[in-house]
């Protein structure tokens, strides 16, 4: 273009020229729950394990942020929903279609109700329709300056001026969003790391009261789950007593802290389950007697009784109240009461989920997209709400209120047997058999717990925010214990021990001790002094108390416990902590003088053991006498022996039960994590040597082997602790992988150990079940770790702080971190890289002599051949070379360069490990390369020298070995597959990183490196394609995608390559812009390609995809124009990109784009064919819909270029151009393709578009208007009522999506994998799902929430996608349209108009054919305007189709309801009229075809309304009556009769308004119509055309071929007096065979019809293509009716023109469709539907016309008579009201004299076709016997005196024929009967026909092939069975039993006899058969039939003998010669009919 000038720079400046600093590293501090963060107590020196957990807890997070992202990235593209309120700025359009459904409706319905007075009316008002005034009406408001003279150019300016005034600047924001599906770039931000909750459910306790009040009690509550038999949450203490009693204990409670008094708890169930029981125990005060004793008051005393209870009741009042004074700080057990938390967890969820207990760690869920783990905490952060599928749904708050306690038993207080207990109860929900049941009331409310519970503290008793300061009583967290892992790493800092003293067992201890209590206490000496208060203290009381006693069962001496002590672990931990247990005896009845306390034993527990915490089961042994010193060193079973001895209970056997769980985040209670951080820490601090760990002692000199190998070991330790603990394990291992230590003076070196520590762990988190993970396959926890954790190892433990030997360390030592030899074994691929520079040997061979930068860049590394590399830490001493660019002292290896050393120089099963898992190393490589960016300040540095060479040999090594790792995967079965997708992913978003903080030019090198190995590697291309295309999205979803891009260097001279900033570009290589080819700027040429370098390898892909004929290549070619498009999009929405110049850039950019589009058009899905099929009368069977709706058939492709045969030079078609013939695309894609290629039509420079047009040569240019063709169709509007249809077909969907999704997870593991997989595919396309939010995991991706939120959509946002829509439809066809005038203006410059304009004209017809808006309508109109100006003369010459379709549309749009678009139409009409008539006085033409246009508008949409269009037709007077200068002329007078005309024909369509609901008549009116154009064969071939549209509707196709073959007919007679061809056929009679009805055409004979005359038989059917087309149509139509005979006869007329044009494609395709229809033939067989006919009758005056009028009508195949019946009476029935109608039942002739006038009658009957004997000759198939049919039967019985039915001897028939005006089928479905005649059968000719009937059925039974015993034995058992009523012995014994006296009857009764005669040889005949195929069961019954045979036989023996003597003397004269042949030629018929049944 031109030089870079200032705008340009300015350009770059504006979007950043490639900012310097892109990353930000932040800092953000970690969230936290509490007011104050969870730590230890203050005051204490931490040991460095403590300390490095409490930091990693409270330490923040360090974020890497991009600084620009959200500019062009494309999460502001997914971020729709940022520009909520866009549409606010939009305009409604207007559609003629949204505003038709108000409108009509009020018509609509006074259609059919004018039907009774229809036909009088019709009559009448013909004459006065014509004279309906169109003067009498006012027109609209005329176009004022359409009469104006103004220069054509002046006109072309003005329109398009107003073209660009308001229009839409962002073409894609209205466009709907790429599917999600394709969205790689999106790297979802992982969830904050935080503490795991599980579902959170409130429980708060109301009221306890028992029936008497007398003492304080007190409740404990905890959750149970019986399945897993564990208990599975803390206790929660309550106290719900009065005041006054609670006063009782005053004495007892030195203060009260208000966390005590909490009356309400939130539990956690992360795995909740119909299992769980909430257990709530209550407590008395200990006092004297046996639990049963103390509860017997409570069952039977109440306080409500007065008198002697109520004494009673004191006393034991008063009794409590001494009892709580001396003994109130015992408990006794007393009661407890289960509840099921069934119904809380919703059981149709659960039964769902107890196979899926995994559910919550995301089991089974491999390429989950959903992270099923965070699901499990998503839960908690969502309490109960319905949105998952685990907890409740429907459930809100429930309040119970329970009245039976069940008594404790004092020997079955364990929990064992609680679960036994708790068993029992789920089973018969009552334990009252076995135990005792205390009445009382229990009031709790259980809830799921709110977000943010206000006043709420946590176990720690930490307040949680939100905390108001007033409340009185708090809200308690109580702690779970889940019954199975749960893996969240610890993020806060909790230290909790649970003590459960279980058993003691003193039946042998020698003094008695029978109440005993322990007191249990937490000590730090052994001093009793030392008692620490860390113990948490039950319900009102002191938060902390230093000791606790349990609960007392009377006289035990083995007590089971049941108590829960809860301690806060102090911090630091010594020798000295220990548990002390003091065992006492209680004396409950005061003694005097004892005190009540007698001790009997103690017993203990160090808290350490070896440094370790101790926790699990431990069986103590008890001391009987105080404990000697230092005994708490030792464990009580391992004391040594003392002086004095220890006195033990049983001689020191452990008699002392007791478990103790710690529930911390500091100590790991695992072996392998303990040692690797004591190792850790011994190496950081100053410790002394030797150190103990465990039972082992570790030397200095063992230090180093010792911890290598527990590095090795970490990952063996269980997957629980190492979650749990993973922040704190990754950060030391990093720690140890960067810093030298030096051990005994020697330098140690753990970086490769702790680096393959680190894969194995990532290998095992990946691999585990348990864990899930996101859409791109990434860990979830390791991503949550890099994303937010991960910071570079801290640099201040430096060298120096090692131990001893440190100053050892000389300034040229270096520590070596293994020699790169040991990875020989490796692979040799990796070493032979390493011998050309250092990087891959490709780059040196593939580099291109333009890249001069890159060869340059290349060249200046230092060339190392040493294979053995090791990574250097030099002491800055001057001598030594250094590694770096630029010269820097340096005492520590840097983080990225040594993780990078380490993934090159890994071998074997790690470095497989490695590049799997290769995003995990990418994300930390950046993150630690952006940090080191950021502490270096290397920002200022030139990015080309912040990295080593070194490092970035590295990298290019890395990228190359994982590109050939992928290429290996990919060839491999699916799943590896799936595994290469997930790396490729990932390496594009390491180079995508890589860009913001490299050198580009390093990083465009490994991208084009990339994508040549790929292709080396990879044979299949679709495969090949699809990874680069993701690989290219990612990148380019980079924010400065566009600078890295160079978009504003269009000129063929720039740069050659990828340049790493603008500032080296030297402006003056840029030539000017004149002197390239415009022309090149479209294609993508290889400078293309080097200049702009990701967009060419992005437009590569994509004509490689297009290109592509392989398998699975359409996907790819979706994801190819998906990944344009949202890149596009990404622009639109660039608030950077806003300016209308940077656009011209960006959309210069894109140019190649348009070529490549041209080049796939015949690829395209076309939009046309599925519209034109309910267009133009085209149908077919769905078959061929199927293959024709793809792509652009052939046809479409030919009819689009212009004619078929003569193909004029205007339209060169498609399928001359040369094109390669390819996969079509799918709909979906080509629009995305479409919209791009409009948005870079519209954003680009016009000058220069136009400058390209006017070179294009024409071809092209015809190319170019076929798109914008297609592109009308495509971008439709709608409307809104699709958009509902679309919300059920997704409402549907997405109900099959849930039906399934509960399957699968009811099906357990297996299936919900798939499910997983299924579900990857998220339905709907909201892209915009709010832009953090929920970019987050793409929680809300699952199949149905998205499809269901698609059908809650609300008016509003239906009528915003309405506004939305709208607007893009109106958008899109301005741009097409501002292309068309492209066209123009450049062809008209260069004098090539006439081949364009054809076509140009057509893609605005199209336009005009689909709805628009006003506002488009508009436009199009001016510019119609514009070109009738300008090429008036050639539109009417030459486009002389375009011009009659051209007048159908504008004319329909004259009928629009809308008053603007009806103006304009108007105006538009007119002057097309006007210029036709001026220009070569072609008006006679334009007339024609206005009339003809009307014509079929008329005959085709129903809705369209005659008023506005008679207004319009007003309008176009009025013009013409104001057109100066034209009032000299015969042209007013022409329009006026032209207007009149056409006003006739409107008045038909009123008519034909009124029958919109009785097909019949409509059709019979538009028949009658058609008929009345038998002089103007145009207009009688459109209303053809409309009736074959109507048969077609109703699925008459049939009757539609029909017409189409009258058409044919018509066109053919034409054809037939203007050229005398062979091959065509001579006028309508050629198509007798097809139908004898066509000759009807032949009336248009010479002397109605010159050809020659102007504007007659213009049309584009009156042609050899017009004729071939309606005849294939024809036959399309027959053979969807099944009337394939047919099918062959219309080709017969075809196939003769087709060889005379040597079409052999045509005749290719002519004879298979030949094919199809004999095959359907043979295979159909006698299966084929034909009609069914019913004579019907109209009788009543009301029918007006109809009145006695009899018709056939003909009804599809096996219509009953009820149907037809209950059609008709119900549709007259509305006409003429329910009452008024009647249907005669019987088919007996009618009186009308006995008929009410008032009412309507229908008779209806079933009728048969009838022909005569010798037609039956003719008529042999099943086929020839139900078609050409005139002449119908049916039979009336009847008797002398009246009845219908009577005895044999008095049965008459009478036969009906009836014969038709023209044979079936026609072109309507009713035709009137013409001639009636009716023949009487008497009694004994019916018995005639009767028994000639069933001698054929049983002749047919016997000899069906195969044969069928169940009919035969039918059709015997009617004939010989005894008890056949009026069967043939009847018959015979009527009949034959005398000789008739009557000698004319002497013929008849011979017949009769002989019919018998062969009815007995055929029923002996059937007899046989049956024989032969009966089974063994049915022998009896053959039996029997013979015998009945036999007997009928004899019976009828002597009548069938006896013959008539008369007959065989004289022959007598017969009579009535006509009559018998009747008679004869029924029973023939007869015969034959039921021959073919």
């Amino acid at each position: 273009m031109m030089q870079l000038n200032n705008l340009d720079s300015e350009l770059a400046h504006e979007l950043g020229d490639f900012p310097e600093d892109d990353l930000d590293v932040v800092f953000t501090p970690k969230e936290c729950r509490t007011l104050q963060p969870s730590m230890p107590e203050d005051g204490v020196e931490l040991d460095s394990h403590v300390r490095d957990c409490v930091q990693t807890y409270l330490r923040d997070w360090l974020i890497v942020n991009r600084k620009n992202q959200g500019n062009s990235d494309t999460c502001n593209l997914k971020n729709k929903g940022s520009r909520k309120d866009f549409h606010k700025r939009l305009q409604k359009q207007t559609f003629e279609s949204e505003t038709l459904d108000s409108g009509e409706a009020s018509f609509q319905q006074t259609g059919p109700r004018h039907v009774p007075t229809l036909h009088e009316d019709t009559s009448r008002t013909a004459p006065a329709s014509c004279d309906f005034d169109l003067r009498s009406l006012q027109p609209d408001p005329r176009l004022e300056n359409l009469l104006r003279h103004v220069s054509a150019e002046e006109f072309e300016r003005q329109n398009e001026e107003a073209r660009r005034t308001n229009r839409h600047a962002e073409l894609l924001a209205l466009y709907p969003s790429v599917d999600e599906e394709d969205a790689v770039e999106i790297r979802p931000v992982p969830d904050r790391p935080k503490e795991h909750l599980g579902n959170r459910i409130l429980v708060k306790l109301q009221s306890l009261k028992f029936d008497i009040e007398i003492e304080p009690l007190f409740a404990c509550i905890a959750l149970y789950d019986i399945k897993e038999r564990k208990k599975i949450s803390e206790n929660f203490h309550c106290d719900l007593n009065p005041d006054s009693l609670r006063g009782f204990l005053r004495s007892h409670t030195p203060s009260i802290d208000p966390s005590t008094q909490a009356r309400s708890a939130v539990f956690s169930v992360t795995y909740p389950s119909s299992d769980i029981y909430l257990v709530i125990k209550i407590e008395k005060v200990l006092q004297q007697g046996e639990i049963g004793d103390c509860a017997e008051p409570y069952m039977v005393l109440k306080e409500s009784e007065a008198g002697k209870t109520k004494e009673k009741i004191e006393k034991l009042k008063a009794q409590a109240e001494s009892f709580c004074q001396r003994l109130g700080k015992y408990r006794m057990p007393f009661a407890w009461i289960p509840i099921s938390l069934t119904n809380f967890f919703n059981v149709s969820t659960l039964e769902r989920e107890i196979p899926e207990t995994e559910g919550l760690n995301g089991k089974g869920s491999t390429s989950d997209k959903k992270a099923t783990l965070l699901q499990a905490r998503r839960l908690s952060e969502r309490s109960l709400s319905s949105e998952d599928n685990y907890p409740s749904s429907n459930f809100k708050t429930i309040s119970l209120t329970l009245s039976t306690f069940f008594k404790q038993e004092g020997d079955r207080l364990s929990d064992e047997d609680l679960f036994k207990f708790l068993a029992d109860f789920k089973r018969s929900s009552s334990l009252q058999r076995r135990i005792k049941t205390l009445p009382g009331t229990l009031k709790l409310e259980i809830s799921p717990a709110p977000e943010n519970l206000g006043y709420c503290l946590t176990p720690e008793l930490l307040p949680v925010k939100p905390f108001p300061e007033n409340r009185s009583r708090p809200h308690k967290e109580i702690l779970e214990f889940p019954i199975r892992e749960v893996y969240v790493p610890h993020t806060i800092y909790r230290n909790l021990l649970y003590v459960y003293p279980q058993r003691l067992n003193f039946a042998n201890r020698p003094a008695s001790a029978r109440n005993i209590t322990i007191k249990i206490q937490f000590m730090c000496g052994e001093d009793p002094s030392c008692a620490m208060p860390v113990i948490f203290g039950k319900s009102s009381g002191p938060e902390f108390v230093q000791e606790i006693y349990t609960a007392i069962t009377y006289h035990n001496k083995s007590p089971d416990f049941y108590e829960e002590v809860k301690i806060k672990l102090p911090a630091k931990l010594t020798e000295k902590h220990h548990l002390l247990f003091t065992f006492y005896h209680i004396s409950c009845q005061p003694k005097q003088g004892a005190s009540v306390e007698t001790v009997v034993g103690y017993s203990w527990l160090p808290i350490l053991l070896n440094d370790r915490l101790q926790t699990g089961h431990y069986c103590l042994p008890v001391a009987l006498d105080k404990l000697p010193f230092h005994y708490s060193i030792h464990s009580p079973e391992k004391v040594p022996s003392q002086t004095p001895p220890i006195k033990w209970v049983e001689g020191h056997k452990g008699v002392f039960n007791i478990e103790v769980q710690a529930v911390s985040s500091v100590h790991t209670q695992d072996n392998h994590l303990e040692k690797f951080f004591t190792l850790c820490h011994s190496l950081e601090s100053q410790v002394t040597f030797p150190i103990r760990l465990m039972d082992q002692k570790i030397t200095e000199a063992t230090l180093e082997h010792e911890l290598k190998l527990s590095i090795i070991c970490l990952n063996s330790s269980r997957l629980e602790p190492l979650v749990l603990f993973l922040h704190l394990v990754l950060d030391k291992l990093f720690q140890l992988a960067v810093q030298p230590m030096v051990i005994a003076g020697q330098t140690a070196n753990f970086s490769q150990f702790a680096f393959e520590s680190v894969v194995a762990i990532v290998n095992s988190l990946h691999n585990s079940k348990d864990l899930s993970k996101d859409q791109h396959g990434r860990n979830c926890l390791l991503a949550s770790y890099v994303y937010y954790v991960f910071r570079l190892p801290d640099p201040q433990r430096e060298v120096a702080k090692l131990g001893a030997g440190g100053s050892a360390i000389l300034s040229e030592s270096r520590y070596y971190t293994f020699g790169r030899t040991s990875a020989v074994a490796v692979g040799s691929k990796l070493l032979q890289s390493r011998v050309i520079s250092c990087s891959n040997p490709d780059i040196t061979v593939t580099q291109a002599a333009t890249d001069e930068e890159v060869k340059s860049i290349m060249s200046s590394k230092p060339v190392d051949h040493s294979s053995s590399r090791m990574s250097f830490y030099i002491e800055g001493t001057n001598d030594m070379p250094s590694v770096c660019a630029n010269p820097r002292p340096s005492n520590k290896k840097h983080f990225h360069e040594e993780l990078a050393l380490q993934m090159v120089v890994s071998t074997g099963m790690v470095r497989e490990t490695v590049f799997k898992y290769a995003w995990f190393f990418f994300e930390l490589l950046i993150k630690s390369m952006a940090q080191y960016v950021h502490n270096i300040e290397k920002q200022d540095n030139p990015r080309r020298s912040r990295f080593s060479d070194r490092f970035k040999d590295d990298i290019t090594t890395i990228v190359s070995v994982v590109t050939s790792e992928i290429a290996a995967l990919l060839v491999k079965p699916q799943k590896e597959s799936e595994q290469a997708e997930k790396i490729n992913i990932s390496l594009a978003f390491f180079l995508y990183d890589l860009l913001s903080l490299m050198d580009r030019g390093f990083v465009f090198n490994l991208i084009k490196h990339y994508c040549n190995q790929l292709s080396n590697k990879l044979n299949s291309l679709s495969t090949l394609i699809s990874m680069r295309l993701e690989f290219l999205r990612i990148l380019c979803s980079h924010e400065h995608y566009l600078n890295l891009n160079l978009f504003f260097m269009t000129s063929a001279s720039a740069p050659a390559s990828p340049s790493p900033s603008l500032s080296s570009q030297n402006s003056s290589s840029c030539s000017s812009f004149q002197d390239q080819k415009i022309a090149g700027m479209f294609d993508l040429s290889s400078e293309y390609r080097q200049q702009h370098f990701l967009t060419g390898l992005l437009f590569t892909e994509l004509s490689a995809a297009l290109d592509a004929d392989s398998e699975g290549i359409s996907k790819v070619q979706k994801k190819a124009v998906s990944a344009i498009l949202s890149l596009l999009s990404s622009h639109d929405l660039d608030p950077r990109c806003s300016k209308k110049e940077v656009k011209i850039k960006i959309a210069a950019l894109y140019l190649p784009l348009v070529g490549i589009i041209l080049d796939s058009l015949p690829q395209l899905h076309d939009f046309t064919i599925s519209d034109a099929r309910s267009g133009k009368g085209r149908t077919g069977n769905p078959e061929e819909e199927q293959e024709s709706a793809g792509a652009i058939n052939q046809n479409v492709a030919l009819a689009i270029a212009g004619n078929q045969f003569s193909l004029r030079s205007s339209g060169i078609s498609l399928a001359s151009l040369p094109y390669r013939q390819s996969a079509t695309l799918g709909p979906d894609t080509t629009r995305n393709l479409l919209i791009c290629f409009l948005w870079i039509m519209k954003n680009a420079d016009q000058n220069l578009i136009q400058k390209w047009i006017a070179d294009l040569p024409s071809m092209q240019l015809n190319r170019i208007l076929d798109l914008l063709f297609i592109c009308v169709s495509c971008f439709e509007y709608k409307g809104k009522q699709s958009s509902d249809k679309v919300s059920t077909q997704a409402l549907q969907k997405s109900r099959d999506v849930k039906a399934r999704l509960e399957e699968a997870l009811l099906r357990g593991e297996g299936a919900r994998g798939e499910m997983m997989k299924r579900c990857r595919i998220p339905a709907g396309n909201d892209r915009s799902a709010g832009l953090n939010e929920n970019l987050r995991w793409r929680k809300e991706q699952t199949h149905w929430r998205q499809a269901n939120e698609r059908q809650d959509k609300t008016k509003a946002e239906l009528d915003q996608e309405a506004l939305i829509s709208g607007n893009l439809a109106t958008e899109a066809n301005l741009i097409i349209l501002d292309m068309q005038e492209n066209i123009i203006q450049a062809s008209f410059a260069a004098e090539c108009r006439d081949n364009l304009l054809g076509g140009v004209l057509k893609v605005l017809v199209n336009s005009l054919g689909c709805d628009q808006s006003t506002t488009y309508l508009t436009h199009c109109f001016a510019t119609l305007r514009a070109l009738i100006a300008k090429f008036g003369d050639f539109l009417f010459e030459e486009e002389v189709e375009q011009c009659a379709d051209l007048c159908q549309r504008v004319l329909h749009h004259c009928s629009s309801s809308i008053d603007v678009t009806r103006t304009q139409a108007c105006a538009t009409l007119y002057l097309l009229m006007r210029y036709s008539f001026s220009s070569t006085s072609n008006f006679a033409r334009v007339k024609m075809q206005v009339t003809m246009s009307l014509a079929s508008l008329v005959g085709k949409s129903p809705e369209f309304n005659e008023e506005f269009l008679r207004r319009s037709l007003r309008t176009i007077l009025a013009y013409a009556e104001e057109d100066v200068d034209m009032q000299a002329t015969p042209f007013p007078l022409q329009v006026e009769e032209l207007l009149c005309n056409l006003n006739s024909i409107l008045s038909d369509t009123v008519k034909m308004r009124e029958f919109q609901e009785d097909p019949e008549m409509l059709m019979d009116l538009m028949y009658r119509i058609a008929k009345g154009y038998q002089t103007s064969p145009d207009l009688r071939l459109t209303w053809l055309q409309n009736m074959a549209e109507k048969h077609t509707k109703r699925k008459c196709y049939t009757e539609a071929a029909m017409c189409l073959v009258h058409a044919a007919a018509l066109v053919a007679e034409y054809l037939s007096m203007l050229e005398d061809h062979s091959y065509l056929p001579v006028g309508s009679v050629s198509f007798q065979n097809i139908s004898s009805n066509v000759l009807e055409e032949s009336a248009v004979s010479d002397d109605v019809l010159s050809p020659d005359e102007d504007g007659i038989c213009s049309g584009r059917y009156f042609s050899e293509s017009g004729l071939v087309g309606l005849l294939e149509q024809a036959a399309e139509l027959f053979s969807t009716g099944g009337l394939y005979e047919t099918v062959n006869e219309v080709y017969k007329i075809v196939i003769p023109i087709l060889e005379a044009h040597r079409d052999f494609r045509k005749l290719t395709l002519t004879h298979s469709k030949l094919q199809k229809a004999f095959d359907s033939i043979i295979n159909k067989g006698q299966k084929r539907m034909f009609g069914t006919y019913f004579r019907v009758g109209f009788y009543g005056s009301k029918f007006g016309d109809l009145d006695e009028q009899e018709f056939v009508y003909k009804e599809p195949a096996i219509t009953k008579l009820p149907e037809i019946s209950h059609r008709l009476e119900g549709f007259y029935g509305q006409c003429f009201g329910e009452d008024a109608v009647e249907v005669i039942k019987d088919s007996a002739p009618v009186d009308k004299s006995k008929l009410d006038p008032n009412k309507a009658y229908i008779q209806i009957t079933f009728v048969e076709p009838y022909f005569d004997e010798y037609e039956m000759k003719d008529r042999v198939t099943y086929f020839e016997k139900n078609f050409n049919l005139c002449r119908f039967m049916y039979t009336t019985p009847f008797t002398m005196d009246g009845r219908p039915r009577g005895e044999l001897s008095e049965q008459y028939k009478r036969n009906t024929i009836l014969t038709t005006m023209h044979a079936f089928p026609y072109i309507k479905t009713r035709i009137n009967i013409i001639q009636k005649e009716e023949f009487i059968l008497t009694p004994i000719e019916v018995a005639i026909e009767d028994m000639r009937k069933k001698t054929q059925e049983l002749t047919a039974a016997t000899n069906q092939e195969p044969p069928d015993a169940k009919m035969l034995q039918m059709v015997l058992q009617g004939s010989v069975g005894a008890t056949v009523n009026q069967g043939p012995l009847e018959v015979a014994q009527v009949f034959l039993a005398e000789i008739p006296a009557d000698p004319k009857l002497y013929r008849h009764h011979n017949k009769l006899r002989l019919c018998f005669k062969e009815f007995i040889m055929r029923c002996g005949e059937a007899v046989d058969k049956n024989k032969r195929l009966i089974t063994a069961d049915q022998r009896e019954y053959q039996q029997e039939l013979k015998k009945n045979y036999g007997k009928l036989k004899e019976n009828l023996r002597p009548m069938i003998e006896r013959k008539i003597p008369e007959l065989y003397n004289a022959v007598v004269k017969v009579h009535s010669t006509r009559e018998s042949f009747h008679n004869h030629s029924f029973k023939k018929y007869d015969a034959q009919s039921s021959q073919s049944t």
